[in-house]
């Protein structure tokens, strides 16, 4: 049950299942895809290619992706001979789920772990028609999972806890920081508090409290720096000097639980969604999405790289 994974089958290969792929590569894995989208296979070929320069930038790799490792499949059994783990990533839909399930379930050995990089979806729903429930999981990465290294895996009400360890024994070899949640929760954990965040910048626009680009801002020029190196509780830990978190309870507590009261529960009307489309045209000015992306990737790899010398 501990022996060292060398291969794994990349199950659904778009945006996340084709970063997914480049990071197995980028680790020296060999990777069977599989996606019945048409173009699928030039989509994932030109994303790892894409991908590349930014992982050789965080560690020693080749010029070139081993494109010997990596072979495509029309059908997602085909990619599944020889797998000792496997990442789904196909579409967010429950009823697919559940079915794509259920068809790697019944082509793979019990012990082969599959795990799905579903964003919100309850594992304890998806692995109910498969013969062999215990060995699935949630393994979800937050975009992009060839850069970012979370990786949430929680087990559902029939996921063994071996599965549940092997998982997470994967992620770490590969070098991913994954996170055990102990309970399933629609959403996991970092969705669940991006949500949260967002739902109050959402408000905030909609109150005219302040513009898009500005709210943007608060975040990426105040606490979302700190955040890049700890998370709240320690963030807040700090705060409370050499008292740490029990001073700043004792400081904060009131007027923080006086704020949540306040927090918005906005609807997300014609009019608002028209607002927020409004001010993300004028934060990004001539900037398109590539553009965006190549923008945030450097500065996920520097950033990651800072982060690698300060553990250092």
């Amino acid at each position: 049950m501990n022996k060292e994974i060398r291969r794994v089958a990349a199950i659904g290969t778009g945006t996340i299942g084709a970063s997914w792929a480049a990071v197995f590569l980028a680790r020296g894995l060999d990777v069977a895809a599989s996606d019945p989208a048409p173009g699928a296979e030039a989509f994932l070929r030109g994303f790892v290619a894409a991908a590349w320069p930014s992982l050789g930038r965080l560690a020693p790799l080749p010029d070139e992706p081993p494109w010997s490792a990596l072979s495509f499949h029309a059908e997602p059994e085909a990619a599944l001979a020889g797998a000792e783990f496997v990442q789904e990533s196909a579409l967010e839909r429950e009823d697919l789920k559940r079915a794509l399930l259920a068809r790697l379930d019944a082509a793979l050995d019990p012990s082969v772990v599959i795990a799905s990089s579903s964003s919100g979806l309850l594992m304890s729903r998806c692995q109910s028609d498969c013969r062999h429930p215990e060995r699935c999981v949630i393994g979800h990465p937050f975009n992009p999972p060839h850069l970012v290294p979370l990786v949430e895996v929680v087990g559902g009400d029939q996921t063994a806890p071996w599965a549940i360890e092997r998982a997470l024994t994967f992620y770490a070899a590969i070098d991913k920081q994954p996170i055990h949640i102990r309970r399933e929760v629609r959403g996991h954990v970092a969705n669940r508090l991006q949500a949260a965040l967002w739902r109050e910048a959402v408000h905030l626009v909609a109150e005219g409290v302040a513009t898009v680009a500005d709210i943007d801002t608060a975040i990426s020029a105040g606490p979302g720096l700190r955040w890049a190196l700890m998370g709240p509780h320690l963030t807040f830990h700090l705060a409370g000097g050499s008292g740490g978190i029990a001073h700043f309870l004792d400081q904060f507590a009131g007027p923080m639980s006086d704020w949540w009261k306040d927090l918005g529960n906005p609807v997300l009307t014609a009019e608002l969604r028209e607002r927020l489309a409004i001010g993300i045209a004028d934060e990004t000015a001539d900037r398109d999405i590539a553009q965006l992306e190549a923008r945030r990737d450097r500065f996920l790899v520097d950033l990651l790289a800072l982060k690698a010398g300060l553990d250092g």
